[in-house]
């Protein structure tokens, strides 16, 4: 897979700039959750399963210093604060969309895979 484009500067190729944007387990289902609208803290916490509250505000505050996600306070009691995608989080997240797809299509392999890698790990332990 070779490109006639030159690398962006500071990065070896354009894959690498989006994955130091997305780098972390948790950010790609943070855009993946948000591509469906606007959310709440609650609901992503929700949504994003497994993550820690301090992971998860960590991860949102990286998104929105990189303008990926836009939080919104409502300065209103109880406080009220969502967070949406802004058109540079839109445009990431849709790039995400066929990864997702892969995911879907491919889960009972990806599962069989993960298993393997378990038992294995298991073995060796």
């Amino acid at each position: 897979m070779s490109s006639t484009l030159a690398p962006p500067p500071g990065f070896s190729c354009g894959l690498d700039a989006t994955l130091r944007v997305i780098a972390g387990k948790w950010k790609p289902l943070i855009l993946y959750f948000l591509l469906q609208g606007p959310n709440r803290y609650g609901e992503l916490k929700r949504a994003v399963r497994g993550v820690s509250d301090k992971m998860l505000i960590q991860q949102l505050k990286e998104l929105e210093a990189d303008g990926i996600v836009m939080r919104t306070d409502y300065h209103e009691v109880p406080p009220r604060v969502d967070y949406a995608l802004t058109p540079l989080g839109r445009s990431l997240a849709e790039a995400l969309t066929p990864l997702c797809n892969w995911g879907t299509e491919h889960v009972a392999e990806v599962t069989h895979v993960l298993q393997q890698r378990e038992d294995w790990a298991d073995a060796k332990a």
